[in-house]
């Protein structure tokens, strides 16, 4: 599933970058090389972050 369709962020590199060390959005798109563009996905991306790090 796409995450962030500005930056064509997929979930599961969302995941793969929270399991390598970034908690935060804005350290998740800086590990993928990105920057959010629009925002709109920062919500849903925070979701995502934190179900990864409390399954971590």
């Amino acid at each position: 599933m796409v995450v962030c369709v500005c930056n064509a962020i997929k979930e599961k590199d969302l995941r793969a970058a929270v399991r390598s060390g970034s908690d935060k959005p804005s350290a998740v798109y800086a590990k993928l090389g990105r920057k959010p563009k629009c925002g709109q996905c920062l919500s849903y991306a925070r979701g995502i972050i934190e179900s990864e790090v409390a399954s971590a």
